[in-house]
């Protein structure tokens, strides 16, 4: 299940990318290379992002805790997303557009993903557990 959760966040935020970059560009190649590079490095990053976050929230109180976190993923999201366009176009303007919509699209839509996913493993579970009792 964690595989397949993996790989549907990489196809969540491949759709988010070539949305973007594409409403941006009007160029479906740009839009397929955006989609390829850009969200494979943020979630081949996200991991240490999380990592370090685990360590962080027991030092932090909790309201300030998870704002920080998505404020830190935020940027993390903004510097991937600023370099892969720039690399791409040479514009620092679409660099800058795509720098800033395109991270907020994604920590607002890929928590609600995580949660999705995350109810779908917990009923899973429970009904693995149901059948093991019957």
């Amino acid at each position: 299940m964690i595989v397949a959760k993996k790989l549907s966040q990489v196809a969540t935020h491949m759709a988010v990318a070539f949305g973007l970059m594409y409403a941006l560009t009007g160029s479906l190649a740009f839009s397929g290379l955006a989609v390829i590079i850009e969200p494979l490095i943020n979630v081949a990053l996200l991991p240490f992002h999380e990592r370090v976050w685990q360590r962080l929230h027991s030092r932090l109180p909790p309201q300030y805790a998870v704002a920080a976190e998505r404020t830190s993923q935020a940027g993390l999201h903004f510097v991937v997303a600023f370099g892969v366009v720039l690399a791409f176009t040479g514009s620092l303007a679409f660099g800058g557009v795509a720098a800033v919509l395109e991270p907020i699209l994604n920590v607002v839509i890929l928590p609600v993903h995580d949660r999705l996913w995350d109810s779908a493993i917990a009923r899973s579970a429970l009904q693995g557990v149901r059948a093991s009792a019957a």
